[in-house]
């Protein structure tokens, strides 16, 4: 598995993954309707402007096939007004390739890219019913908050949490690297 920054011509294999993994993922959470209603070609403009905008990083996982399996990004979200915090905005991998470490993987570059930035903090937005959170919860993010939102046609609990050592999980990541 390669794992390496996105470039802007990964757009479409980030946008592939993105819309295939959020139909696995949020299927019986999202309806139907919405799912089937997502597009490669709008996701595909969403990537391109996401690779290329300043202060977000973008990292994707290759197969030995130099396909794309799988993406995280990271930066610091508008409404994040806290000094020296981050957000970790997604990590999505098709449904093929999970459970596997990947996950773990990109989570190391997130966090080697936030130690980089100096971030003492790092936020984390996750559907309540999206057992991703638990992945979260082992390696220490902590529940904050729980907001309301709509997606499609239903109102979905949002997870908020945060990481208050961001160095903490990096030594964890690094030191099951190594085992």
């Amino acid at each position: 598995m390669n794992i390496r920054k996105a470039i802007i011509s990964d757009a479409n294999g980030i946008a592939k993954v993105h819309v295939d993994s959020w139909r696995s993922t949020y299927k019986n959470i999202i309806s139907d309707s919405f799912l089937n209603s997502l597009s490669y070609e709008r996701r595909t403009e969403l990537w391109e402007r996401n690779t290329t905008r300043e202060g977000n990083y973008v990292f994707v996982a290759e197969n030995e096939s130099g396909e794309i399996v799988g993406f995280a990004d990271c930066g610091k979200r508008e409404n994040n007004h806290i000094e020296n915090a981050g957000d970790l905005t997604s990590i999505y991998l098709l449904e093929e390739y999970q459970g596997q470490g990947i996950g773990r993987l990109l989570l190391k570059e997130l966090f080697l890219k936030f130690k980089e930035l100096g971030y003492n903090k790092v936020f984390v937005e996750v559907l309540e019913d999206n057992k991703t959170r638990y992945f979260y919860e082992y390696y220490g993010a902590a529940l904050v908050r729980t907001e309301q939102i709509t997606i499609g046609d239903a109102e979905l609990n949002l997870l908020i949490y945060e990481w208050d050592n961001p160095n903490k999980v990096l030594e964890r990541l690094l030191g099951e690297a190594n085992d």
